[in-house]
């Protein structure tokens, strides 16, 4: 009887008009099954939201399994542990932690956790699926770290369920202790088989929260992208999503082979001074010294790396995915991992300016004097060449620091994989973009920064002010930002009635929509700008 009553309590608390700004709570309320036990949240402006429910366990350095289940209903209404930094965060600077205005969270290794927003659970609607994944490379970050990625106002727009995750990082997610016994086997990417799990927490639970597993998108920016990107190559987890979103998160290429992450593991016991048969003992050593014994060991094999000519990447050698031959058989953009994602549709794309502002330092606001000899002094005689090839890309370009702030470190991978994913036998659509809007905070300093685009795609402007501005004008592009991705998660074409046609890519003609206050499709629009690049 008494459940009898908590179901119809919950549905007068469906049918009943949401007040904006309403938060409804009570021990009854939002409460739904998971295959671990039940969980309750709350209703906030119509949006069941649950947060920091348990998807996974695992002892350091072993494979994740499903959590143990729990009697009665847990409480779901905080973020969960996030995972620890290498260094912890003691202080900021001061400027640029006001645009971020990151939420640091607290720290566990017991990090496996999920977030889910829904407009309704229970209800026998199948609602497309927005996995998110994090930035942060694959050494921090979380789920909870910006205020962009509240997923209440996605969900509220698009009639979507919104899922965000936290999972291992850095040393933890990949440190490969697989020549040390079996107990590791999975040690050099359990950071990935984290986020698999987490998919298997969808196909298993989410329709529970309203949601279609047979309709999941995954998306992510930064070093969520990198992790789309690996995911997509992972073929134990195909058929766990359906389309891909990568945000700024095509600047990795190859990754490194088990003779590499061994190495890494091998001069990490050499910095603690343990020998092979005692590699047990890192379960048990104080996360300080893990981190510190292990970054050192990073350092030593970069410098070999540099010494002998390897070409490391901008950022060098550091933690993250590698080909271990089972888990991730294949290189990201091998024949091999294309074929195996090429029927996922796939949005791509990447901001102006990306981390050039701070590239630069000082520079990035430099007088027209200074920024002239830069561009002299970087590219000799080929300097009108270059400052013709950053205009016909970017035509609107006026003020001389323009001309030196655009990126050149995350454009190349996504025109890259855009023409890689586009021309694969049988592939599905892929759709491009390039974000332009340049955020009027603090005179325009930050431009259209790294993580700029966030905001608008989870539809959080007025969240994120410190970093937008907010005002009309960004409310408006916000509003056709979050309906494109909505679409794409929905249909796989991001295309709505409040934007120009948008066309899928081609690697002949290159169509890319040009995101700013005014929409607009190109062809290549950076053509002659990443040859300029290439060349050099």
């Amino acid at each position: 009887m008494l459940k009898k009553l908590s179901f119809l309590f919950l549905l007068l608390i469906g049918a009943l008009p949401q007040v904006q700004g309403q938060l409804v709570t009570g021990k009854d309320v939002a409460v739904t099954d998971t295959d671990r036990g039940q969980v309750r949240g709350y209703i906030h402006n119509g949006i069941y939201t649950y947060k920091g429910i348990p998807y996974g366990q695992a002892k350091r350095f072993a494979t994740a399994t499903k959590p143990e289940p729990w009697e009665g209903v847990r409480s779901s209404m905080t973020y969960g542990p996030v995972a620890p930094l290498l260094t912890p965060t003691t202080m900021v600077q001061d400027e640029s932690e006001f645009v971020f205005d990151h939420d640091w969270g607290y720290t566990s290794e017991n990090c496996l956790v999920l977030n889910v927003w829904t407009p309704a659970i229970k209800d026998g609607k199948k609602r497309p699926v927005m996995f998110w994944i994090h930035g942060g490379g694959f050494t921090s970050g979380s789920s909870q770290e910006l205020p962009s990625y509240d997923g209440e106002n996605l969900a509220t727009a698009g009639d979507v369920v919104v899922v965000s995750i936290n999972h291992r990082l850095n040393v933890l997610g990949f440190l490969d202790l697989s020549a040390y016994g079996p107990e590791f086997a999975t040690s050099a990417n359990n950071s990935i088989l984290d986020m698999r799990l987490a998919l298997e927490w969808v196909r298993d639970n989410i329709e529970n929260f309203g949601g279609d597993p047979g309709n999941v998108t995954i998306f992510g920016q930064s070093g969520g992208g990198a992790k789309v990107n690996t995911l997509m190559a992972m073929p134990s987890a195909e058929g766990l999503f359906h389309k891909a979103i990568n945000l700024s998160g095509a600047f990795r290429s190859d990754m490194p082979t088990k003779a590499l992450t061994q190495r890494l593991a091998a001069e990490t016991l050499k910095e603690l001074g343990l020998t092979a048969a005692e590699a047990g003992k890192l379960q048990e050593l104080p996360f300080p010294e893990l981190s510190a014994a292990s970054s050192r060991a990073l350092a030593t094999i970069n410098k070999e790396l540099k010494e002998s000519g390897k070409d490391t990447g901008v950022f060098g050698l550091g933690w993250g995915p590698s080909v271990d031959g089972e888990v991730l058989p294949y290189q990201p953009y091998s024949a091999e991992a294309t074929k195996l994602c090429a029927k996922i549709p796939l949005m791509i794309g990447t901001v102006k300016n990306e981390f050039q502002p701070f590239f630069l330092g000082p520079l990035a606001q430099g007088s027209e004097e200074e920024v002239m000899a830069y561009i002299k002094k970087t590219h000799g005689d080929r300097a009108d060449a270059f400052i013709a090839a950053v205009k016909a890309a970017y035509p609107e370009t006026t003020n001389p620091q323009d001309l030196i702030n655009v990126d050149n470190v995350f454009r190349p991978g996504a025109v890259r994989q855009a023409n890689l994913h586009s021309s694969a036998p049988g592939a599905a659509p892929v759709y491009a973009y390039l974000f332009t809007w340049s955020s009027p905070v603090l005179d325009g300093k930050y431009k259209s920064l790294h993580c700029m685009d966030l905001p608008f795609v989870f539809d959080n402007i007025d969240r994120c002010k410190n970093m937008t501005g907010g005002g009309e004008a960004a409310h408006l592009l916000a509003d056709r930002m979050s309906k494109a991705w909505i679409n794409f998660a929905r249909t796989g074409n991001p295309n709505h009635k409040g934007i120009p046609q948008w066309p899928a890519y081609d690697q002949d003609k290159g169509a890319t929509m040009m995101m700013d206050t005014k929409w607009s499709v190109r062809n290549h629009p950076d053509a002659a700008l990443l040859k300029f690049y290439a060349e050099k």
